[in-house]
């Protein structure tokens, strides 16, 4: 059963791997009808991804809140150079906003460069 103090405010906004080229998706997390939150997820380790939304949603589900993917595409992320660049589409969920995902990881990526754009690769 879910926590019954769990806020939205308890779940992170963005984990994504720490390098490489790899698929996210972008997440609307709600409880109720008007609380919600997107957070960006992305692995190396997806093939696909609907892999991340059936890692994600059944943690979400157990803190009491209802997961909707809203798109998805890929991240190439360099540490060494502080350097995300967010692009592509998902097959399966379509492209995500990948402005909105970039003020998402603007947030806890504070130092890095973050650009975004419609390529494909």
């Amino acid at each position: 059963m879910a926590a019954a103090g769990e806020q939205l405010s308890s779940v992170p906004e963005a984990q994504i791997d720490s390098d490489g080229t790899f698929k996210y998706i972008l997440v609307r997390v709600k409880r109720g009808a008007d609380e919600y939150r997107d957070i960006v997820r992305g692995s190396a380790a997806a093939e696909f991804h609907n892999h991340i939304f059936d890692k994600v949603n059944p943690e979400m589900e157990k803190l009491g809140f209802v997961c909707k993917c809203l798109g998805g595409g890929k991240i190439e992320h360099n540490s060494k150079d502080k350097k995300i660049r967010v692009f592509g589409l998902s097959i399966g969920y379509g492209k995500a906003d990948h402005s909105v995902t970039v003020e998402i990881l603007k947030r806890s990526y504070v130092n890095y460069e973050i650009s975004w754009s419609d390529d494909k690769k």
